[in-house]
């Protein structure tokens, strides 16, 4: 018999629109809780996530495999093997489906991600390193410099988000590099924008959430950390900004730094403004609104990237309400709907 196809959820998630799927998928079981119905009828619900996605299976009391959760511990690398399909109720579900723990080599792979995964990640990196090299600004070219050097390994493993976007290991990388892409094609258009300080601001937004969404290497489950609870993402990265450039101040060129315009210190306190402003308002978690052009501009492209990247994912888990329209996912503001296609000449 022909050994099913390897698929990662991604993948399988794209394809049971169109019909259930026979597949294998390798997953870390991020959790495994034991609940209840409200006819107090227990079951276990799995929580299997990779590199790039997740999905819950609801074990009922009555089917065969519900005893098998007794021997599945929160962080065990396994295989499901199974006839994945689109439950109507609760998204993407596998039935008829066995499990078996990976071989070291198999978590080990899964732990990479997948290489197309990997490959984009590592452009994306590439791409932040010679942006920011690009500034022309010595103080802040050094500032992200010094960041890059010291942080540079944990930003590769930290998320952009705990939940909404780019909710991955590497997905602050991609948020970032996105980032960076636009504020290079508005930049000409608003000829007036400091583009050394809004790629610094970039690079700097979501800098503390090197604490508040890392992901060790060993596995998909971020953890919480103590700082990113008590003191947030934004505090964060202010108090890393100031750090680094008490740093950058011991270097042999400060003196001369001093010397130009604009003045050093004025460099730090616009900087400091973006990270504090970049979520807009404060009731979505920024103290100050922004008030600068940089400071306007880093806070809608941010939004944008992540409304991008929710909407575009949303398609695929969000359930049915009619032909061509979805349930709301959230923080959206409302039910989506199918995207015009891109007109073709060979469709004619």
């Amino acid at each position: 018999m022909p050994t099913m196809q390897l698929l990662t959820l991604k993948e399988i998630r794209q394809a049971v629109p169109q019909g259930p799927l026979e597949a294998r998928v390798h997953v870390q079981l991020e959790t495994v809780a034991a609940k209840f119905t409200r006819e107090q009828k227990p079951y276990c619900e799995l929580t299997l996530a990779d590199a790039a996605d997740r999905m819950t299976l609801r074990v009922w009391s009555d089917s065969p495999n519900f005893k098998a959760c007794d021997s599945m511990q929160s962080g065990d690398f396994v295989e499901i093997t199974g006839e994945f399909y689109q439950h109507q109720q609760y998204g993407l579900d596998v039935r008829q489906w066995k499990s078996r723990p990976l071989t070291a080599e198999e978590q080990a792979h899964l732990l990479q991600g997948p290489p197309g995964l990997r490959a984009k990640q590592a452009a994306d990196w590439e791409f932040i390193g010679a942006t920011t090299a690009a500034i022309r600004d010595p103080r802040l070219y050094a500032l992200c410099a010094a960041f890059i050097a010291d942080y540079g390994a944990r930003f590769r493993n930290t998320a952009g988000a705990r939940t909404y976007h780019h909710a991955r290991r590497g997905g602050l990388v991609e948020h970032t590099a996105q980032m960076m892409r636009v504020a290079a094609q508005i930049a000409p258009l608003y000829p007036d924008l400091n583009l050394d300080l809004l790629v610094a601001g970039i690079l700097f937004h979501d800098a503390g959430k090197l604490w508040e969404n890392h992901l060790p290497e060993t596995g998909f489950s971020m953890p919480f950390d103590e700082r990113g609870e008590m003191v947030g993402h934004i505090g964060i990265g202010m108090e890393l900004v100031n750090s680094l450039w008490r740093k950058i101040q011991t270097d042999e060129r400060a003196a001369e730094w001093q010397k130009l315009s604009p003045p050093m210190e004025d460099c730090r306190l616009h900087l400091l403004h973006l990270i504090a402003s970049h979520h807009g308002e404060p009731q979505f978690g920024s103290p100050v609104y922004p008030k600068t052009p940089e400071a306007l501009a880093l806070n809608y492209i941010d939004n944008l990237d992540a409304r991008l990247e929710m909407i575009f994912a949303g398609y695929s888990v969000a359930k049915p309400l009619a032909a061509r329209i979805f349930e709301r996912v959230r923080p959206l503001p409302g039910n989506l709907v199918t995207p015009l296609a891109k007109f073709s000449e060979d469709a004619l």
